[in-house]
């Protein structure tokens, strides 16, 4: 079966053509600001390609009913569109690619395929948030997590280098947005990321986690609207916010040179990084591997470095020559040290297929 797989990302709508043993046949990536991205070149490019079978959508938001891949027909698009308040930087770019392709293809089976997913396996200890039974119940308040098909990936890639599926691992997703889970034997106990995707680490240009007492202060005392206020804890914070860049290559380059800001925006990062390592390690009761995954977390030795100096008292340590001049998914940990540590390169295109095959009934290579 061959597979079309759509991400709708943040900027940008990441378009691959997957053969039945998962070699790349064709692929393109199309800016997309605000969501919208061109259909005349989206229309342009599926036209140039042979034989699409089935169509694999990253949808962000899955919620309470979606906790596996499913066939798209107008009931579940009409539920997806009921989550979007839930996750706006990612599901109506995604639902516009959804709407935008089925038109190009209107007779090939299309699967959503959602970030959520992953973490459905978590149990309510760790999903629950301590607010009243009323609202919980009423408006679905819990954590669910996010970038679940990264997560995923990197699990069973990781499995293939330790030679083992029985294995206490964090997965560290360190990219424009960044999340860690917390997975034992293959199953997520627990991630960073919460109701929405602006928990948790901090990011490119969100904040990730602060004080619900500091938003309620803004709201309150600063007069802050909430579309302002919106507008700065997604678009405006996070190391945009610290360093004047949401690139860490830049905020690297910056530390590096003396920079006052960069160094603190990396300070920052790195130190809530850490620490959310080790509490991802604590749900598990142990760590057996670390994993690094996304453009950060893939090409920063910087990053990896310093997030793994304070993590000695797990086990974690680095080798240097790995983890400085090595490419590709490779193990960059100190033999003599009881974690491993991992580098595997991101591959939710490859997640996305195997659900999409997996939906449908087809054969999974």
């Amino acid at each position: 079966m061959r597979v079309l797989v759509v991400n709708a990302g943040s900027s940008s709508l990441k378009l691959s053509l997957l053969d039945p043993d998962d070699r790349l046949l064709a692929d393109r990536e199309l800016d997309a600001p605000n969501g919208q991205t061109d259909a005349g070149a989206l229309e342009s490019f599926i036209a140039g390609l042979q034989q699409i079978d089935a169509v694999g959508h990253r949808v962000v938001h899955g919620g309470e009913r979606f906790r596996e891949a499913v066939l798209i027909d107008k009931d579940v698009e009409a539920d997806l569109q009921a989550l979007s308040d839930l996750a706006p930087l990612h599901q109506a770019k995604s639902l516009f690619a959804l709407d935008t392709v089925s038109r190009i293809l209107p007779s090939v089976p299309a699967v959503a395929c959602f970030d959520t997913a992953f973490h459905a396996t978590m149990a309510p200890s760790a999903f629950t948030y301590a607010l009243p039974a009323e609202w919980r119940e009423r408006w679905t308040l819990r954590k669910y997590g996010f970038h679940g098909l990264s997560h995923a990936y990197a699990t069973r890639r990781a499995v293939e280098l330790l030679g083992t599926e029985r294995a206490r691992l964090v997965t560290c997703h360190l990219g424009a947005g960044a999340s860690l889970a917390a997975v034992q034997d293959g199953r997520s106990v627990d991630t960073t990321m919460g109701f929405t995707p602006l928990d948790g680490l901090v990011m490119a240009t969100r904040s990730g986690s602060v004080d619900p007492g500091l938003v309620l202060w803004l709201l309150e005392h600063a007069r802050l609207k909430e579309p302002e206020l919106k507008e700065a804890l997604e678009h405006e914070s996070g190391l945009l916010a610290l360093a004047g860049t949401a690139d860490m290559r830049e905020v690297v380059r910056r530390r590096e040179e003396g920079d006052a800001r960069g160094t603190l925006a990396f300070d920052v990062y790195v130190y809530r990084l850490r620490g959310q390592i080790a509490t991802m390690a604590a749900a598990m009761g142990g760590l057996d591997a670390l994993v690094f995954t996304g453009g950060v977390g893939e090409r920063s030795a910087a990053v990896r470095e310093n997030a793994c100096l304070g993590l000695r008292f797990l086990g974690v340590a680095l080798d240097g020559a790995a983890n400085s001049e090595g490419t590709g998914d490779r193990e960059i940990g100190d033999p003599d040290s009881g974690t491993r540590v991992l580098v595997v390169r991101a591959r939710e295109d490859l997640e996305i297929a195997r659900q999409v095959r997996e939906a449908l009934g087809s054969p999974i290579r």
